[in-house]
């Protein structure tokens, strides 16, 4: 991903849109060929050395595009290398450029997501069986198991890859239109020419490509953390001590503490929630770039070039990172198991409650039997069956069916049917 967004990478899109531009010139009989021969021939290598001799020019024209543009007519040399950038405006090389590498981008961060959504599959299906408490509002509610929670972790994240695809299609596009897109100093032949060679497809454009293409990047990448961040928090919550129910791999020689020896603390889910701040903050800068002055402004060169590759490279980190501690993660069932027990049987209130509509009492009537022995259970740490049984208005025969764990687990297929559709 460092690659994609190096200096040598975005001169080298340049050089290469400059130079197919000039072959597609070529191609409709503007340029003659042998100069666009020699323009390909000696063209400069995108290099570091090529990236400082730009440097040390846009010190003078103080403008990228320019300063790019003359090193390699330079390079080239008169008179081919004058048909370099001939009808164009910075922002077809640039913009062109931009999306070519916001597509590179996507590619790496699609298959980061295809990588991660593989280890939580595998994850879900191993502890399919895993029974744990489920929480609501940080309660205990009612019981789940581990694998059923990962499960849909991975659902969650199909549809970022999904919404990843559907940013790299808005992006993968170019333009090769002119000042103000009107196509008045390069034919469309020329764009059509680019377009094919690059697999980029031709837009009709202003000066710039529209902006809420990459916004929908951007927001591809925040959503991206977002789902990430969901999946940290919990595991934030499930290690913390009174809870512990996993547990983030811990290597030889790793200290969690620079004052106390015995800490293992969550370091990699919190770096994730921390980075998935900055996604959500720079999809709000991309936000503000789409609304341009009249044909273009500049206020977007700026942010965007801060924002498009801190966002594709921290969405690519931190799905990389999640990946890294799903696989090392420490599952606890015993702790699980013992923490669904700690509150003493509630778990299984609402299938009681039900139990006792089924044998004739009213909702209202059910409901006040169940919360007076629940609340008795929760407030003198009794149990909640034993209670039950001992009440006049319960039926107890309605008991052992409301209190099987089975009962509450018998339909989660359902939800590892979708899991396989996946794959």
């Amino acid at each position: 991903m460092d690659a994609v967004w190096s200096e040598p990478a975005r001169f080298g899109r340049w050089l290469e849109v400059e130079l197919l531009a000039t072959e597609g010139h070529a191609a409709i009989g503007v340029v003659p060929d042998e100069a666009a021969a020699i323009c390909r021939a000696n063209a400069p290598t995108a290099d570091e050395a090529f990236v400082e001799k730009i440097l040390e020019r846009e010190k003078t024209t103080d403008h990228d595009v320019a300063a790019f543009v003359d090193v390699v007519q330079a390079e080239i040399d008169d008179p081919a290398g004058s048909w370099i950038h001939y009808g164009l405006t910075s922002s077809d090389v640039g913009d062109t450029a931009l999306c070519w590498a916001m597509r590179d981008a996507a590619d790496l961060m699609i298959e980061a997501s295809t990588e991660l959504l593989a280890t939580l599959v595998s994850m879900a299906r191993e502890h399919a069986d895993t029974v744990m408490i489920g929480r609501t509002h940080g309660i205990h509610a009612e019981p789940t198991t581990f694998g059923a929670k990962v499960a849909l972790w991975a659902l969650q994240v199909d549809r970022d890859r999904t919404r990843l695809s559907q940013a790299r299609e808005a992006i993968s596009v170019m333009k090769l239109s002119g000042a103000v897109g009107t196509y008045s100093n390069i034919p469309p032949e020329v764009e059509e020419f680019v377009g094919a060679a690059l697999d980029l497809t031709p837009i009709a454009a202003t000066q710039v490509v529209a902006r809420d293409r990459h916004m929908q990047f951007l927001y591809a990448c925040a959503s991206v953390g977002a789902t990430c961040e969901l999946m940290a928090v919990e595991l934030r919550h499930l290690q913390r001590t009174e809870v512990r129910e996993v547990q983030e791999g811990f290597k030889p020689g790793q200290k969690g503490s620079s004052a106390m020896p015995h800490k293992r603390n969550p370091i990699s889910a919190e770096t994730i929630t921390g980075l998935s701040r900055v996604l959500r903050g720079n999809l709000s800068a991309g936000m503000q770039d789409v609304a341009l002055w009249h044909e273009r402004d500049i206020s977007h060169s700026s942010v965007e070039r801060v924002i498009l590759p801190d966002s594709s490279q921290l969405a690519f980190y931190v799905m990389r990172r999640l990946r890294r501690l799903l696989e090392g993660l420490v599952v606890m069932p015993e702790r699980m198991q013992a923490n669904l027990d700690a509150s003493y049987g509630l778990v299984f209130s609402q299938p009681v409650l039900l139990s006792l509509v089924q044998s004739d009492k009213t909702r209202d009537e059910a409901y006040r039997i169940v919360q007076r022995n629940a609340m008795r259970a929760w407030d003198e740490g009794l149990d909640f069956r034993t209670l039950l049984e001992a009440d006049d208005e319960v039926d107890n025969s309605v008991l052992d069916d409301a209190f099987d764990l089975r009962r509450s687990l018998k339909n989660l297929d359902r939800i590892f049917a979708q899991v396989d559709d996946l794959t």
